[in-house]
């Protein structure tokens, strides 16, 4: 972190790191980062039922009781949580800059303004009672769900990484209306003055044509009028179906690069193979298999033979042991010691919800460990030091398979 500038304050520098920590990087499942989120939405969304429920004037004046509440303390959490970003952000935004200069950059960055207008109109509509701005102001909340979304930020980065390829389809679908537009009117001006007696006025039926909304206020009268419209249908069903493409395309690879990211990262993290290089861990991904499970579902059995090795990117499972019950939910994994040792699974593992695994199955974890001598080894050594409460299965798999091997 960076030295504190003048006026800074020392008293608490664990403190904003651990609350930056908790608003922007713990958002993993059953972590105090990921509640506090979870409540933030919450609110969020309570808010925005808040406003919409209350434009209602007979359900306002039934339930105005609790919903003022609501928006009270919805507008509070917003702006503490603003004030709680814009204090703890100093000293981790990408350029560590001074403070003051972290503070700034966030305050003027799209999430700040986002963050700030959250709470500031909707706090003036409701000093002022001025209704029709507090109706405005119920989308600013929910722009916030940005931040928390994962889709939602693919979305985004999808349409960022493509915004020179959209502002061309702009340009063209612009071009499209002048042109259509001017041929109307050049068609139509003599027969529907009032309709097409202008440019501005024939853009209005252009517009409505191409975006295949067909509103019928406007329609040519003329047989070459009604030609130069099939054709103008023809071409807005392909300029729809241009940026579509488009950005559904960038949102699939998006979610691609993201998945990519988090399987990196989770790899990376496991003890196994946190010694491999990068090209090694790129091979391990080219094995990996997808599956889902439903909640309720078991997926394996006390006493099966180990046939694979699990990752959970979303979701939870429950293990059942001989002598507890764990739980474990994203980024974590089990089963790779049962397939070192060929021995048998030590617990019933049961999906508590629908959960997304990734799952290297025996026959390649044993190609992989041809391949890779060290890793036996290196697993022995990594799974006699943790910890039997960690919620992990190793130390009762390995303590199975050593029984296994010493009564062999």
């Amino acid at each position: 972190m960076l030295p504190l500038g003048p006026g800074e304050s020392v008293r608490h520098p664990d403190l904003r790191d651990r609350l930056y920590e908790l608003l922007e990087h713990d958002h993993l499942p059953s972590t105090h980062g990921s509640r506090l989120i979870q409540l933030i939405v919450l609110v969020i969304t309570l808010d925005v039922l808040a406003v919409v429920l209350a434009s209602d004037p007979d359900i306002a004046a039934s339930l105005g009781w609790l919903l003022r509440p609501i928006k009270v303390v919805a507008l509070v959490v917003f702006a503490a949580e603003y004030v709680a970003r814009l204090w703890s952000v100093a000293g981790h935004m990408p350029r560590r800059q001074s403070p003051g200069r972290d503070r700034l950059a966030y305050a003027f960055s799209a999430l700040g303004i986002i963050d700030l207008l959250s709470f500031v109109p909707a706090t003036i509509a409701l000093l002022l009672g001025a209704r029709s701005l507090e109706a405005v102001s119920i989308v600013l909340p929910f722009l916030k769900l940005v931040r928390y979304s994962p889709a939602l930020r693919s979305l985004l980065s999808a349409v960022q990484a493509e915004r020179r390829t959209l502002v061309g389809c702009l340009v063209i679908l612009a071009g499209a209306v002048l042109l259509f537009a001017s041929l109307l009117y050049a068609v139509e001006r003599d027969v529907q003055p009032d309709k097409f007696g202008t440019i501005p006025h024939a853009m209005w039926w252009a517009i409505v044509t191409l975006g295949t909304v067909g509103y019928g206020d406007v329609v040519p009268v003329t047989p070459l009028g009604r030609i130069i419209t099939v054709v103008a249908i023809i071409w807005g069903f392909a300029m729809i179906a241009l940026p579509v493409a488009i950005i559904s395309t960038a949102f699939a690879e998006e979610i691609k690069r993201r998945d990519f990211v988090v399987t990196w990262g989770m790899l990376a993290k496991v003890p196994l193979f946190s010694h491999l290089n990068a090209s090694e861990i790129a091979d391990i991904m080219r094995l990996l298999r997808a599956r889902t499970i439903e909640s309720g579902e078991v997926l394996v059995r006390r006493g099966d033979a180990a046939s694979s090795m699990y990752f959970i990117t979303a979701g939870e499972v429950e293990i059942e042991l001989p002598t507890q019950c764990v739980k474990l939910a994203d980024g974590t994994f089990f089963g790779e010691i049962a397939l070192l040792h060929r021995t048998k699974r030590s617990g019933t593992v049961t999906a508590t919800r629908k959960t997304r695994l990734l799952v290297l199955d025996a026959q390649d974890f044993h190609a992989l460990i041809a391949r890779m001598p060290a890793l036996a080894a290196h697993v022995r050594t990594i799974a006699k030091a943790r910890m039997a409460d960690s919620g992990d299965l190793a130390i009762a798999e390995l303590s199975q398979a050593e029984h296994e091997e010493q009564g062999g």
